[in-house]
Protein backbone atom coordinates (compact mmCIF):
# COMPACT_ATOMS: atom_id res chain seq x y z
CA UNK A 1 0.00 0.00 0.00
CA UNK A 2 1.47 3.63 -0.67
CA UNK A 3 0.86 4.93 2.97
CA UNK A 4 3.12 1.95 4.03
CA UNK A 5 5.92 2.92 1.05
CA UNK A 6 5.20 6.46 2.06
CA UNK A 7 6.05 6.13 5.67
CA UNK A 8 9.08 4.08 4.79
CA UNK A 9 10.26 6.25 2.21
CA UNK A 10 10.33 9.69 5.57
CA UNK A 11 11.67 7.52 7.75
CA UNK A 12 14.46 6.29 5.00
CA UNK A 13 15.00 9.75 4.03
CA UNK A 14 15.31 10.67 7.99
CA UNK A 15 18.36 8.14 8.98
CA UNK A 16 19.97 9.47 5.39
CA UNK A 17 20.00 13.54 6.75
CA UNK A 18 21.37 12.04 9.72
CA UNK A 19 23.99 9.73 8.21
CA UNK A 20 25.20 12.49 6.06
CA UNK A 21 25.23 15.16 8.85
CA UNK A 22 27.83 12.58 10.64
CA UNK A 23 29.91 12.07 7.13
CA UNK A 24 30.01 15.46 6.45
CA UNK A 25 31.66 15.79 9.61
CA UNK A 26 34.37 13.18 8.62
CA UNK A 27 35.64 15.15 5.33
CA UNK A 28 37.99 18.12 5.00
CA UNK A 29 36.72 21.40 4.20
CA UNK A 30 35.50 22.35 1.90
CA UNK A 31 33.58 19.25 1.48
CA UNK A 32 32.50 18.92 4.78
CA UNK A 33 30.59 22.31 3.91
CA UNK A 34 28.70 20.86 0.77
CA UNK A 35 28.00 17.12 3.24
CA UNK A 36 26.33 19.66 5.88
CA UNK A 37 24.12 21.50 3.62
CA UNK A 38 22.93 18.38 1.89
CA UNK A 39 22.15 17.20 5.80
CA UNK A 40 20.42 20.27 6.72
CA UNK A 41 18.70 20.84 3.55
CA UNK A 42 17.24 17.33 3.50
CA UNK A 43 16.24 17.49 7.41
CA UNK A 44 14.22 20.32 6.65
CA UNK A 45 12.42 18.62 3.80
CA UNK A 46 11.34 15.60 5.48
CA UNK A 47 10.48 17.20 8.86
CA UNK A 48 8.03 19.13 6.75
CA UNK A 49 6.86 17.16 3.77
CA UNK A 50 7.34 13.41 5.27
CA UNK A 51 4.09 11.42 6.00
CA UNK A 52 5.32 10.85 9.35
CA UNK A 53 1.13 11.09 10.29
CA UNK A 54 1.15 7.59 8.70
CA UNK A 55 2.98 6.26 12.04
CA UNK A 56 2.73 8.85 13.92
CA UNK A 57 3.41 12.71 14.57
CA UNK A 58 5.57 12.15 17.16
CA UNK A 59 8.04 10.66 15.22
CA UNK A 60 8.33 13.93 13.33
CA UNK A 61 9.38 15.64 16.84
CA UNK A 62 11.65 12.79 18.01
CA UNK A 63 13.35 12.96 14.55
CA UNK A 64 13.98 16.66 14.93
CA UNK A 65 15.46 15.79 18.47
CA UNK A 66 17.44 12.83 17.51
CA UNK A 67 19.07 15.49 14.60
CA UNK A 68 19.97 18.03 16.92
CA UNK A 69 21.44 15.61 18.93
CA UNK A 70 23.14 14.01 16.05
CA UNK A 71 24.21 17.18 14.73
CA UNK A 72 25.93 18.35 17.87
CA UNK A 73 27.50 15.11 18.69
CA UNK A 74 28.86 15.09 15.08
CA UNK A 75 30.21 18.33 15.37
CA UNK A 76 31.86 18.28 18.37
CA UNK A 77 33.46 15.15 17.42
CA UNK A 78 34.29 16.52 14.02
CA UNK A 79 37.65 14.30 12.91
CA UNK A 80 38.57 14.73 8.86
CA UNK A 81 39.61 11.41 7.63
CA UNK A 82 38.13 10.96 4.52
CA UNK A 83 39.16 12.37 1.13
CA UNK A 84 37.15 14.72 -1.02
CA UNK A 85 34.60 14.36 -3.47
CA UNK A 86 33.04 16.35 -6.33
CA UNK A 87 30.35 18.46 -4.60
CA UNK A 88 28.19 18.91 -7.68
CA UNK A 89 25.54 16.47 -6.76
CA UNK A 90 25.45 17.54 -2.96
CA UNK A 91 24.94 21.08 -4.34
CA UNK A 92 22.40 20.53 -6.65
CA UNK A 93 20.38 18.41 -4.29
CA UNK A 94 20.77 21.41 -1.25
CA UNK A 95 19.41 24.02 -3.71
CA UNK A 96 16.50 21.68 -4.97
CA UNK A 97 16.21 20.95 -1.29
CA UNK A 98 16.05 24.29 0.08
CA UNK A 99 13.40 25.61 -2.90
CA UNK A 100 11.24 22.70 -1.79
CA UNK A 101 11.48 24.27 1.42
CA UNK A 102 10.60 28.00 0.92
CA UNK A 103 7.90 26.80 -1.22
CA UNK A 104 6.40 25.16 1.61
CA UNK A 105 5.48 28.18 3.57
CA UNK A 106 5.20 30.61 0.25
CA UNK A 107 3.79 28.52 -1.96
CA UNK A 108 3.76 29.39 -6.32
CA UNK A 109 0.77 31.43 -6.57
CA UNK A 110 1.49 34.44 -5.10
CA UNK A 111 -0.45 36.43 -2.17
CA UNK A 112 -3.64 34.67 -2.63
CA UNK A 113 -6.83 36.31 -1.32
CA UNK A 114 -7.77 34.72 2.15
CA UNK A 115 -11.17 33.72 3.86
CA UNK A 116 -12.07 33.93 7.67
CA UNK A 117 -14.30 30.59 8.03
CA UNK A 118 -14.85 29.16 11.94
CA UNK A 119 -13.49 25.73 12.26
CA UNK A 120 -15.63 23.53 11.49
CA UNK A 121 -14.94 20.37 14.01
CA UNK A 122 -14.95 20.47 17.40
CA UNK A 123 -13.79 16.95 19.36
CA UNK A 124 -9.81 17.42 19.56
CA UNK A 125 -6.66 17.87 17.80
CA UNK A 126 -6.85 17.81 13.83
CA UNK A 127 -4.42 17.57 11.08
CA UNK A 128 -4.05 18.89 7.63
CA UNK A 129 -3.28 15.27 5.53
CA UNK A 130 -3.46 17.78 2.47
CA UNK A 131 -3.34 21.75 1.85
CA UNK A 132 -1.33 25.01 1.52
CA UNK A 133 -0.46 27.56 -1.09
CA UNK A 134 0.01 26.02 -4.44
CA UNK A 135 3.13 23.62 -5.53
CA UNK A 136 4.75 22.04 -3.88
CA UNK A 137 2.78 21.34 -0.66
CA UNK A 138 -0.58 21.00 -2.09
CA UNK A 139 0.01 18.72 -5.34
CA UNK A 140 -3.40 16.88 -5.54
CA UNK A 141 -5.47 19.64 -5.09
CA UNK A 142 -3.42 21.61 -7.27
CA UNK A 143 -4.19 19.32 -10.05
CA UNK A 144 -7.88 19.62 -9.55
CA UNK A 145 -10.06 22.41 -11.10
CA UNK A 146 -9.98 25.53 -9.30
CA UNK A 147 -9.16 23.49 -5.79
CA UNK A 148 -5.58 24.90 -5.34
CA UNK A 149 -6.09 26.14 -1.76
CA UNK A 150 -8.53 23.30 -0.78
CA UNK A 151 -7.63 20.84 2.74
CA UNK A 152 -8.11 17.64 3.63
CA UNK A 153 -8.51 17.88 7.49
CA UNK A 154 -8.46 14.20 9.67
CA UNK A 155 -8.47 14.05 13.08
CA UNK A 156 -5.52 12.26 15.10
CA UNK A 157 -5.85 9.94 17.81
CA UNK A 158 -3.92 9.43 21.24
CA UNK A 159 -0.99 7.70 19.13
CA UNK A 160 -0.52 10.90 16.89
CA UNK A 161 -2.04 8.69 13.75
CA UNK A 162 -5.25 9.43 12.07
CA UNK A 163 -6.08 5.51 12.15
CA UNK A 164 -5.52 2.46 14.68
CA UNK A 165 -3.48 1.33 11.71
CA UNK A 166 -1.20 2.56 9.10
CA UNK A 167 -3.57 1.59 6.63
CA UNK A 168 -7.02 0.22 7.71
CA UNK A 169 -9.87 -1.37 5.74
CA UNK A 170 -12.67 -0.29 8.55
CA UNK A 171 -14.37 2.95 8.45
CA UNK A 172 -14.00 2.87 12.17
CA UNK A 173 -10.67 2.95 13.04
CA UNK A 174 -10.28 6.25 11.62
CA UNK A 175 -10.72 8.85 14.48
CA UNK A 176 -12.42 11.63 12.14
CA UNK A 177 -15.01 8.77 10.93
CA UNK A 178 -18.31 10.10 11.95
CA UNK A 179 -17.59 13.70 13.59
CA UNK A 180 -19.76 16.68 13.50
CA UNK A 181 -19.56 18.86 10.61
CA UNK A 182 -20.38 22.34 11.72
CA UNK A 183 -21.09 25.62 9.42
CA UNK A 184 -18.04 27.55 9.07
CA UNK A 185 -19.58 30.46 8.39
CA UNK A 186 -23.87 31.75 7.91
CA UNK A 187 -25.14 31.45 5.06
CA UNK A 188 -27.51 29.56 2.25
CA UNK A 189 -27.58 25.93 1.39
CA UNK A 190 -27.42 25.55 -2.50
CA UNK A 191 -26.45 21.97 -2.78
CA UNK A 192 -26.48 19.26 -0.29
CA UNK A 193 -26.55 15.50 -0.73
CA UNK A 194 -26.37 12.57 1.82
CA UNK A 195 -27.47 9.65 -0.32
CA UNK A 196 -24.20 7.85 -1.29
CA UNK A 197 -22.37 5.21 0.53
CA UNK A 198 -19.22 5.36 2.07
CA UNK A 199 -16.11 3.88 0.63
CA UNK A 200 -14.61 0.95 1.85
CA UNK A 201 -10.70 2.33 2.31
CA UNK A 202 -8.42 2.38 -0.15
CA UNK A 203 -12.02 2.13 -2.75
CA UNK A 204 -12.83 5.28 -4.27
CA UNK A 205 -14.25 4.15 -7.71
CA UNK A 206 -17.23 5.85 -7.33
CA UNK A 207 -15.64 9.40 -8.41
CA UNK A 208 -16.00 12.73 -7.28
CA UNK A 209 -19.47 13.26 -8.68
CA UNK A 210 -20.50 11.08 -6.07
CA UNK A 211 -19.52 12.41 -2.88
CA UNK A 212 -22.21 13.49 0.00
CA UNK A 213 -21.30 17.32 0.50
CA UNK A 214 -22.79 20.78 1.71
CA UNK A 215 -21.90 23.78 -0.77
CA UNK A 216 -23.04 27.04 1.24
CA UNK A 217 -23.65 30.37 -0.06
CA UNK A 218 -22.14 33.14 2.48
CA UNK A 219 -22.81 36.06 0.64
CA UNK A 220 -19.08 36.61 -1.08
CA UNK A 221 -17.94 33.52 -1.59
CA UNK A 222 -18.77 29.85 -1.78
CA UNK A 223 -18.57 27.00 0.70
CA UNK A 224 -17.79 23.57 -0.70
CA UNK A 225 -17.50 20.55 1.96
CA UNK A 226 -17.10 16.99 1.09
CA UNK A 227 -17.07 13.21 1.39
CA UNK A 228 -19.58 13.02 4.44
CA UNK A 229 -21.00 10.61 6.04
CA UNK A 230 -24.19 8.60 4.18
CA UNK A 231 -27.70 9.49 5.65
CA UNK A 232 -25.75 12.16 7.95
CA UNK A 233 -26.72 15.62 5.76
CA UNK A 234 -28.73 17.46 8.02
CA UNK A 235 -29.92 20.32 6.07
CA UNK A 236 -31.07 20.89 2.38
CA UNK A 237 -31.12 23.07 -0.35
CA UNK A 238 -32.08 26.32 0.46
CA UNK A 239 -31.47 26.35 3.87
CA UNK A 240 -30.07 29.38 6.22
CA UNK A 241 -27.56 28.30 8.16
CA UNK A 242 -25.61 30.41 10.90
CA UNK A 243 -22.05 29.60 12.01
CA UNK A 244 -22.34 26.40 14.68
CA UNK A 245 -25.07 24.84 13.47
CA UNK A 246 -24.33 21.08 12.75
CA UNK A 247 -24.47 20.36 9.23
CA UNK A 248 -23.55 16.49 8.99
CA UNK A 249 -20.62 13.78 9.93
CA UNK A 250 -17.79 13.86 8.39
CA UNK A 251 -17.63 10.17 5.78
CA UNK A 252 -15.48 8.35 3.12
CA UNK A 253 -18.24 9.16 -0.53
CA UNK A 254 -16.90 10.43 -3.38
CA UNK A 255 -13.35 10.89 -4.90
CA UNK A 256 -11.75 9.61 -1.10
CA UNK A 257 -9.40 7.04 0.20
CA UNK A 258 -9.96 7.25 3.61
CA UNK A 259 -12.48 9.05 5.84
CA UNK A 260 -11.12 12.64 6.30
CA UNK A 261 -13.16 16.44 5.67
CA UNK A 262 -12.48 18.08 2.22
CA UNK A 263 -13.34 22.18 2.67
CA UNK A 264 -12.06 24.75 -0.32
CA UNK A 265 -13.78 28.63 -0.50
CA UNK A 266 -14.34 30.65 -3.69
CA UNK A 267 -15.10 34.06 -4.49
CA UNK A 268 -18.22 34.94 -6.29
CA UNK A 269 -18.23 35.83 -9.53
CA UNK A 270 -20.96 36.76 -11.30
CA UNK A 271 -21.50 34.65 -14.85
CA UNK A 272 -19.27 31.85 -13.26
CA UNK A 273 -19.79 28.14 -11.79
CA UNK A 274 -18.72 28.05 -8.05
CA UNK A 275 -16.08 25.89 -9.01
CA UNK A 276 -15.02 27.89 -11.47
CA UNK A 277 -14.60 31.05 -9.86
CA UNK A 278 -11.47 32.18 -7.92
CA UNK A 279 -10.56 29.99 -5.12
CA UNK A 280 -9.81 31.52 -1.81
CA UNK A 281 -6.81 30.24 0.86
CA UNK A 282 -8.61 29.58 4.80
CA UNK A 283 -7.86 30.84 7.47
CA UNK A 284 -9.47 29.26 10.29
CA UNK A 285 -10.21 31.43 13.65
CA UNK A 286 -8.25 33.63 12.18
CA UNK A 287 -4.86 31.16 11.35
CA UNK A 288 -4.17 29.90 7.82
CA UNK A 289 -2.72 26.18 8.30
CA UNK A 290 -0.27 24.04 6.05
CA UNK A 291 0.45 20.97 4.83
CA UNK A 292 1.08 18.54 7.89
CA UNK A 293 0.12 21.47 10.24
CA UNK A 294 -2.02 20.90 13.60
CA UNK A 295 -5.73 22.45 14.02
CA UNK A 296 -7.01 22.97 17.29
CA UNK A 297 -10.26 25.32 17.28
CA UNK A 298 -9.69 28.33 19.85
CA UNK A 299 -12.85 29.05 21.50
CA UNK A 300 -13.79 32.39 21.82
Amino acid sequence: MIPYLLLFFTIGLALLSMLMMRRGTRRPFPDALYTILFSLSLAAFVYLYGTWVYGSIYLKYIFGGLYVCVAGWSLFRRNPVKPARSPFFRLTMSIVLTLAVILYFTGTTGTPRTVELDFPLQKGRYFVLQGGKGLPSNVFHFSLRGAIYAMDIVRLNSWGNRASKVFSKKLEDYAIFGDTVYAPCSGRVIRANGDDPDNIPPNMKRGPKNTNMVLIDAGGYYVFMGHLRQGSVLVKEGDEVKTGEPLGCVGNSGFSTEPHLHIQVHRKEEGKPWYASEPLYIHFNGHGYLLNEMIRKKHT
